[in-house]
């Protein structure tokens, strides 16, 4: 599965599956975003980029440094994370990956996994509407 990176002003759906899947080009640009973000951070903060965004975060495998990741980055930049643990949603369980990106997508603009089968995450991206992380 080929990965696509967001690109601001490109409103196409993006997944980033596989670091892989990343073009030199592509990885140099993702890590200098991130450097440029994390410095404007230091210096009081970033500007509002995903205000009014929304991320679900469906854990099967829990991560403290996952979870604390995303949710942080989500806030400083506006935007607003909320966490489904495994026993909210039991994916590939009580409920099936395609209906859960299904479900998901209809109200996020974005859904974060982490999950034990890196099968469901294909499966997430290739029925969601938003993108999958």
């Amino acid at each position: 599965m080929n990965c696509q990176i967001f690109k601001p002003g490109d409103e196409k759906l993006k997944h980033f599956i596989s670091i892989a899947d990343l073009t030199s080009d592509e990885l140099y640009n993702l890590l200098h975003l991130a450097m440029k973000l994390k410095a404007e951070w230091r210096e009081g903060g970033n500007k509002p980029l995903l205000k009014g965004k929304s991320l679900a975060l469906v854990f099967q495998k829990p991560s403290l440094r996952t979870r604390v990741s995303f949710e942080m980055g989500m806030v400083h930049l506006g935007g607003y994370a909320f966490y489904l643990s495994p026993n909210e949603i039991k994916m590939g369980g009580r409920e099936s990956v395609a209906d859960v990106a299904r479900v998901l997508s209809g109200y996020v603009d974005g859904i974060m996994a982490r999950v034990f089968d890196h099968a469901h995450i294909l499966e997430l991206a290739k029925y969601s509407r938003v993108p999958v992380i």
